[in-house]
């Protein structure tokens, strides 16, 4: 099995890298591999509104650029995490973009996510880590994916790369958060070889504008 985290900071190797570091020595104590992509250092654009990806349903952005690979590797990946770092109490500008069209293209391209295991964290100095989180389970909840908790919200804390290593809290919430992930993708990986999958339904749109 293998997990891939996503890094939402520009810093290479900041506290979000460092806090799904953390995370990631976790999971591979249980031979899971892992797999941390720097996304916060790209030059992505946001989501155009073309619905492209739905019509063409080639499980690409129609803007060709690194969204494209890592939409494969979420695809290939049995567990995924997102790592933020918190600006104006929210996610860091080009990892929105790039949750936007990565998660729309997974979304309309038939689920693609769907059953994968998620999580998610955020790095913060002071404030705004909660939202920050919460904005960042958005995506996880929104394609059926199952998510593990940890022991406190999955919030760390620093402000110069590597401050989030004095955050021994911050540092046990990311070891649990690594174990239990590793815990529930066995369960679900046992559950589909045991159980099968549910029955997929077609989604209903409503609009309450007529």
């Amino acid at each position: 099995m293998k997990v891939v985290a996503f890094n939402g900071s520009p810093k290479k190797e900041g506290n979000t890298y460092q806090a799904l570091k953390i995370v990631g020595e976790e999971l591979e104590k249980q031979n899971i591999e892992f797999e941390i992509l720097h996304v916060g250092n790209k030059n992505i654009r946001g989501c155009a509104a073309c619905n492209m990806c739905a019509k063409n349903k080639n499980e690409k952005c129609i803007i060709n650029d690194e969204v494209n690979d890592m939409i494969q590797k979420m695809k290939e990946a049995d567990g995924i995490i997102l790592g933020s770092p918190v600006y104006y109490a929210g996610i860091a500008g080009t990892m929105k973009a790039f949750l936007d069209r990565a998660f729309y293209v997974t979304s309309v391209n038939g689920m693609m996510l769907k059953y994968k295991v998620g999580a998610s964290l955020a790095a913060v100095r002071r404030s705004g880590g909660i939202p920050t989180f919460d904005s960042l389970n958005h995506y996880i909840t929104y394609s059926e994916m199952f998510m593990p908790a940890s022991n406190y919200w999955n919030v760390v804390h620093g402000t110069k790369p590597g401050d989030v290593n004095e955050d021994e809290e911050g540092k046990q919430i990311a070891r649990i958060l690594g174990t239990n992930m590793a815990w529930l993708m066995k369960v679900v990986n046992d559950g589909k070889s045991n159980y099968g999958m549910p029955e997929k339904e077609k989604k209903v749109w409503t609009s309450f504008i007529r």
